[in-house]
């Protein structure tokens, strides 16, 4: 869970004191434990919600200090919207909802009673996960942190039916949030933090929750034709690296799916340079990779039965005179020649060599892969959904219904020969860009070209980051 955030459980008859939070339905008066507590305060229920304007809509909020007739400190009353089961996922936003309530009303101690009809003991774990998911903050490097940027320490004691149900769907669902969270720590990370070679150390650490992990340096890639992916590396004092996961949970002698993650710790663009406003941004140009690992600490941590490989290529793209140059032609591992036309055009190459490696080494039975790659994704797509590209119906309407299950929402985009044709280049068999129109298109063709007769999705995430 976040630093400083303790979620436990208790029966619904646990005695109740100091904090209580509850929730009560669009339109509805307080019901179960919290319509006993309103009952015995003597309050009208009609007059306050019209003193307050609430109405029990989603984001509302009545709170009582020092109510009378029990023995409690404050009553606070979340709007739950309208009647009904609501999905699972509904529920990590309202713990995460429910954590930015608690910090603005500087709750630092709270019961929450959750009796409602719906609340399973796994809608009651989304919401833990939301709660936790709300309470990370990145401020290791602040040496002073004032009352409104520290978060503090938050302990949450979750009412429920049944504590032994609810203790197992919570312990089910936290390895996920803390890969999530692990992700966020190292996409958060300043480059001179975490470069190359620091990020592949906390790879290797992870060989701890049973992971096996391997470390490429330069000499292995380039005996292997890593020549895309190196070209990126060359402007850099950073030296690049390849990172190899497995967690082999499923039944031996099945074949693996692997995950490949764009690693690139800081992207100026090379000699193609970026603007300067923003670029400190571009530090999270290595959330693919960072999503990667969060995932294969999350199996390792579920113990979960399937086979998986993660692959992540580290690198840092920058301007020097050792630097890659627009019209430079390389070869890939795959022994496809790349004309250079965009050094900014990175997250691909590195990609490249990673996607052939990973389909060679480990004959996946699907290869996902996942990359901040191009800015058009985000304004095709905003912030909402992420970008999908496949080659595989089955797969795509998988990894679409996994998206709206868990609020990861993907939206498929569009690919043929056409667009294909746009990434030829007169000088070698492809470029690596062809400008702006329909860019991610044609970046994910530039992919397709490194994937053999793999499954394949690519999840461009430039926007969802």
């Amino acid at each position: 869970m976040a630093d400083g955030l303790q979620i436990t459980t208790a029966r619904l008859s646990t005695a109740l004191k100091g904090q209580v939070v509850g929730y009560v339905n669009e339109g509805q008066p307080p019901a179960g434990r919290l319509g006993e507590l309103w009952a015995a305060t003597g309050l009208d229920w009609a007059r306050a919600c019209k003193a307050s304007a609430f109405a029990g809509r989603q984001g509302q909020v009545l709170d009582v200090v020092a109510p009378p007739g029990v023995d409690i400190d404050r009553l606070v009353i979340l709007g739950a919207g309208a009647a009904g089961a609501s999905p699972a996922n509904a529920w990590l936003d309202r713990g995460g909802s429910l954590g930015g309530k608690l910090r603005a009303l500087n709750i630092r101690k709270a019961a929450v009673l959750l009796d409602h009809e719906d609340a399973t003991p796994e809608r009651v774990a989304e919401l833990a996960a939301g709660l936790s998911l709300r309470h990370y903050r990145f401020d290791r490097y602040k040496s002073r942190k004032s009352d409104a940027e520290e978060p503090g320490r938050l302990e949450v004691s979750l009412r429920v039916a049944s504590k032994p149900a609810a203790d197992r769907a919570i312990a089910a669902r936290m390895p996920a949030v803390e890969g999530a969270l692990f992700a966020r720590d190292l996409i958060h990370e300043p480059a001179n933090m975490l470069g190359t070679v620091e990020f592949a150390d906390r790879m290797k650490a992870l060989s701890e929750h049973g992971l096996s992990v391997e470390v490429l340096d330069e000499a292995r890639m380039r005996k292997l034709g890593m020549n895309s992916l190196l070209a990126v590396a060359q402007g850099s004092a950073r030296p690049p690296r390849l990172v190899v996961m497995r967690w082999n949970g499923g039944k031996k002698g099945t074949a693996p799916i692997a995950f490949v993650g764009k690693g690139v710790v800081f992207d100026s663009g090379g000699i193609s340079i970026k603007p300067a406003g923003g670029m400190e941004d571009m530090k999270a140009d290595m959330s693919g990779a960072a999503a990667v690992a969060g995932l294969m600490r999350t199996l390792a941590s579920r113990r979960a039965k399937v086979n998986v490989v993660g692959i992540i290529g580290l690198v840092e793209n920058m301007p020097s005179g050792t630097a890659m140059r627009p019209g430079d032609i390389v070869r890939a591992m795959s022994g496809t020649t790349i004309e250079i036309v965009n050094t900014d055009a990175e997250g691909r190459l590195v990609l490249a060599d990673a996607l052939w490696y990973a389909q060679q080494q480990f004959k996946p039975q699907a290869v996902i892969d996942l990359a901040t790659l191009t800015g058009a994704i985000i304004v095709a797509l905003g912030q909402d959904h992420a970008g999908l590209f496949s080659n595989d119906d089955e797969l795509a309407g998988k990894l679409t219904a996994a998206g709206y299950a868990s609020g990861e929402k993907v939206w498929r985009m569009p690919m043929g020969p056409a667009y294909d044709k746009l990434i030829e280049s007169r000088f070698a068999d492809i470029k690596n860009s062809s400008g702006r129109p329909a860019s991610s298109i044609t970046a994910a063709h530039f992919l397709q070209r490194f994937v053999k007769d793999t499954r394949w999705a690519h999840l461009d995430i430039a926007g969802t980051a």
